[in-house]
């Protein structure tokens, strides 16, 4: 067991390592939190007892309320592409773990968090959970694997509405989009991604892993060239007007105003869409 101020700790109940986040008020994933949650989780594989990981939160009100803004908010292209890549990396490193991974959702479950949430094999959450890809809210788009995994897991329309609308998303329909596996009290949560875990740790390890691999060769033999695509675009809208409006609007609170749309062939050069963008700028209005 760690000692309480680790924003990362784990602990192993029977065949589970339970890894708890703890970085309060709401876990935000700061780059310190990303780092420590990649260490618990290699843990886990030098572990020989250790059957499956429990991924649980320590905070009252949040599984992890995404990303740290605060952080980002200054960030150019080149910054947010690091930070980028190290979300990606953690969400990878999940997927690719080779023991079965359960994510035990209450509270607000938004942003990175969503997209950890995204990278585990099993859901449980509890009736309060909330979930969200609220990215665009803050001027950019789900960076860390959101916008490839999502389409994937709950099926290309709903994706659509959670990334482009960014509004909340309730357990109950997470359940019902199938995301969630299952919907419990918020004091039977725990319990039942453990009891999951026992149910996982009857099965042959080495079966597991193999059935895992070849599921995500199913279902993500291309993903990573979508998450080099996803990240590029990402990276890329930092430094833009509306990545600064969003986050500021964010951080101070406020509602964000958005602006008209004066600067669109400009801020669209080295996007897909910025081709002929430039001539169309220039067209005069009638």
């Amino acid at each position: 067991m760690d000692p309480p101020g680790d924003i990362v700790r784990s602990a192993r109940i029977d065949h589970a390592l339970v890894v708890t986040v703890d970085n309060p008020p709401v876990n935000v994933l700061s780059r310190a939190v990303l780092d420590a949650l990649s260490t618990r989780l290699a843990e886990s594989v030098d572990d020989p007892e250790v059957r499956a990981v429990v991924l649980t939160s320590a905070a009252e009100k949040a599984f992890a309320a995404g990303a740290n803004i605060r952080e980002m908010a200054p960030m150019g292209p080149a910054e947010a592409f690091e930070h980028g890549r190290r979300g990606q990396s953690l969400t990878r490193q999940i997927e690719r773990l080779p023991l079965p991974v359960i994510a035990a959702v209450h509270g607000v479950c938004y942003g990175g968090g969503c997209e950890v949430v995204l990278a585990c094999d099993f859901v449980v959450a509890s009736v309060d959970a909330q979930f969200g890809q609220p990215e665009v809210n803050l001027g950019v788009m789900p960076g860390w694997g959101g916008t490839q995994r999502l389409p994937r897991r709950i099926g290309v329309a709903r994706a659509r509405r959670w990334i482009l609308a960014g509004r909340p998303v309730t357990a109950e329909a997470a359940e019902a989009s199938g995301l969630v596996d299952r919907v419990v009290p918020r004091s039977e949560l725990l319990s039942t991604a453990l009891g999951l875990a026992e149910e996982l740790a009857t099965k042959s390890a080495l079966a597991l892993a193999a059935a895992k691999y070849a599921l995500l060769h199913a279902i993500d033999a291309e993903i990573d060239p979508g998450l080099a695509y996803e990240l590029d675009l990402w990276s890329r809208l930092f430094g833009t007007q509306g990545q600064r409006d969003g986050m500021e609007a964010f951080l101070a609170k406020r509602p964000l105003v958005p602006r008209a749309r004066d600067a669109w062939a400009t801020e669209s050069e080295g996007f897909p869409w910025g081709e002929g963008t430039a001539a169309i700028g220039k067209r005069k209005k009638p």
